[in-house]
């Protein structure tokens, strides 16, 4: 039987936390936020917002761990306390939530499967972002030895979360801005199925953005050097399902 929750990695976002919420209200699921040790400001906005909002559990880092060690947070807790799919979306509101009913339709019909957003993005993107994504999608057809992965970047998704606990039991998984990339690459290795839709992503004006040029750049660039290693001792089963697709 399939349990669903909601993950909310959460920094120093609540201009739009609020708006985020009260979309999510109708869907009746448990939200488990993640305050990665936000200012004492957004803290506050997340206690009352936690007071208003039965469904909504705060978890809170003592210290900055990052978007993907938010996320692992999120997904532990979920796992922890017996939740089989959690869908993950961004505190900022950037994400589509006009897509989550039929991305948990999709997932529903696809239990064992990732449903990761593939995005279509408006002029708000920002150009670095715009170009790194190109750059991390060429890396990671290299890694799977395939275009399966139409998109690693997206963090608008539902995990099925007994392959992502298998994972991580085995495998130190990043905790910044690689973690996204990582854990869809290392899921695919261990034959967890990824389905994409498409999604339209928007990056708000008022929208504050924790991704630092260089030292996330570093970050995701021995991120790939990692993975390309781990890639070559995989190359017989990455090709073997090539083949046999």
């Amino acid at each position: 039987m399939t349990k669903y929750c909601i993950i909310i990695p959460n920094y120093n976002h609540h201009q739009q936390i609020h708006e985020v919420v009260r979309t999510l209200a109708p869907f009746n699921l448990p939200i488990f936020m993640v305050n990665d040790a936000s200012s004492d400001k957004t803290r506050d906005v997340l206690e009352a917002l936690e007071q208003d909002t039965p469904l909504l559990t705060l978890v809170h880092h003592q210290t900055n761990q990052g978007k993907g060690g938010a996320v692992q947070t999120g997904l532990n807790t979920a796992y922890a306390q017996g939740f089989t799919h959690a869908l993950q979306i961004d505190a900022d509101g950037q994400h589509n939530l006009a897509d989550i009913a039929p991305m948990l339709a999709l997932s529903q019909n696809n239990p064992k499967a990732v449903i990761s957003g593939a995005p279509v993005f408006d002029d708000s993107i920002p150009k670095h972002r715009f170009i790194s994504r190109y750059i991390t999608h060429f890396w990671v057809t290299i890694e799977t030895l395939s275009f399966a992965l139409k998109d690693t970047m997206c963090g608008f998704r539902v995990y099925p979360l007994a392959p992502y606990d298998s994972l991580q039991r085995r495998v130190p998984l990043g905790k910044r801005m690689d973690f996204d990339i990582e854990i869809l690459v290392r899921l695919y290795w261990q034959n967890t199925p990824v389905i994409f839709r498409p999604t339209k992503v928007t990056y708000p004006e008022d929208g504050a953005s924790h991704f630092k040029l260089f030292k996330d750049n570093l970050l995701i660039s021995w991120m790939h050097t990692r993975l390309f290693f781990g890639m070559l001792r995989r190359i017989p089963s990455l090709l073997g399902r090539k083949f046999q697709s």
